[in-house]
């Protein structure tokens, strides 16, 4: 029987996910880094798999890539994570909340704050110190969204379970 939960994430455009996992492999506890770069949308997905699966099959196939703004570091205590804005990504991810919600964790539930954590774990004096540093130089930019990505929880490691990528052609 399946009982580990599922994460859902979304899936970076290659070069921000190449620029990302490296300064998650820079500033990332090394015993605790399983993973590349990743945006969490939903943390911990318990409901039947087949259905998870359909879903996000006919979500993708409707949804083009997306633009995400790069805002800026900040700190996220321990840490220090990436902020990123879309509405669009905020859209899909009400659309899901609503579809799922007899489903979701009390964490799930909750409006998304859409980051990319590269560093966690650490002593709050060390994530202030790397949120300045990389605050000093930071000007903002643009990634995209090409997907999602789901991952079954081992406890620690994450492993990959299945991409959606999405289908659709953007409108111009």
């Amino acid at each position: 029987m399946e009982t580990n939960p599922l994460i859902l994430t979304l899936s970076l455009d290659e070069e921000a996910s190449a620029y990302f996992t490296a300064l998650r492999d820079k500033h990332f506890p090394p015993e605790r880094n399983f993973l590349k770069a990743h945006l969490t949308l939903f943390h911990k997905l318990t409901m039947e798999r087949v259905m998870l699966q359909e879903t996000l099959s006919e979500l993708t196939l409707q949804q083009s890539q997306m633009l995400l703004q790069v805002a800026g570091p900040q700190s996220i205590g321990n840490g220090v994570a990436y902020k990123i804005i879309s509405s669009e990504l905020q859209q899909l991810h009400k659309h899901l909340q609503q579809k799922w919600q007899p489903f979701l964790s009390p964490q799930d539930k909750q409006k998304l704050r859409p980051h990319i954590t590269i560093q966690n774990k650490v002593a709050p004096a060390v994530a202030r110190q790397l949120q300045e540093n990389l605050a000093e130089s930071f000007s903002p930019f643009t990634i995209r969204g090409t997907g999602l990505s789901l991952w079954e929880y081992l406890g620690g490691p994450w492993k990959h379970y299945r991409e959606f990528s999405f289908q659709a052609q953007p409108l111009s």
